[in-house]
């Protein structure tokens, strides 16, 4: 009886250290981000944060599966309410163009830059964000319902990540949403053909 709630309160204060370093990494970077400032954050010792997380890197690769399992399972839950078939080309275009967007990128984007020159930090980081990529790069093709045995197919999907990444940069510096709205139609009729491929391949 004792245990249970005991590690009901490890799961919290992990997730609380998870939620402050990913914080703490979009406001702060690399360089502000120590342990002992994630743990002042998330209102837990010194200690008991590195009890959890031993070293910084540690506590960076929890960071990073838990942004890329919040973002995807936002992804997921907001492709609930698509349409079916061909009218899916321009909401899937407006959810993938935004994926890289707000303070959880720009957390992994100071983990990026850092990782440049710190081989220590890339060592745990490179793989990771392979992982991360590759789940990405699925749920692209899920939400499109494309077929990626077609030419072109998963060019057309690594593209579009691909341009997401780079819209994301760009609104770090100012507000391009105009911008971005006109490129999500664009990009809607180049993915136009490529949606709903699965779907009719298994009629």
């Amino acid at each position: 009886m004792v245990r249970e709630p005991q590690q009901e309160r490890s799961r919290t204060t992990r997730a609380r250290l998870v939620t402050a370093a990913a914080e703490c990494l979009a406001e702060r970077g690399w360089t502000g981000t120590t342990v002992g400032v994630v743990a002042e954050r998330a209102g837990v010792s010194r200690g008991a944060a590195q009890h959890h997380f031993p070293t910084r890197e540690d506590l960076v690769v929890a960071t990073v599966e838990y942004l890329a399992e919040q973002q995807i399972s936002e992804v997921r839950r907001r492709a609930e309410t698509l349409p079916r078939g061909r009218g899916r080309a321009e909401p899937v275009a407006r959810m993938l163009l935004n994926l890289y967007t707000g303070p959880m990128f720009r957390a992994a984007l100071h983990l990026w830059v850092a990782a440049s020159t710190d081989e220590a930090l890339r060592a745990v980081l490179a793989p990771l964000e392979a992982r991360v990529g590759r789940e990405a790069h699925r749920v692209a093709v899920e939400l499109l319902e494309a077929d990626e045995s077609a030419p072109g197919v998963r060019e057309t999907v690594q593209s579009t990540l691909d341009l997401a990444r780079g819209l994301g940069l760009a609104s770090l510096l100012s507000d391009d949403s105009k911008r971005r709205e006109r490129l999500v139609r664009q990009w809607a009729e180049l993915l136009e053909p490529v949606v709903g491929q699965s779907l009719t391949r298994r009629r």
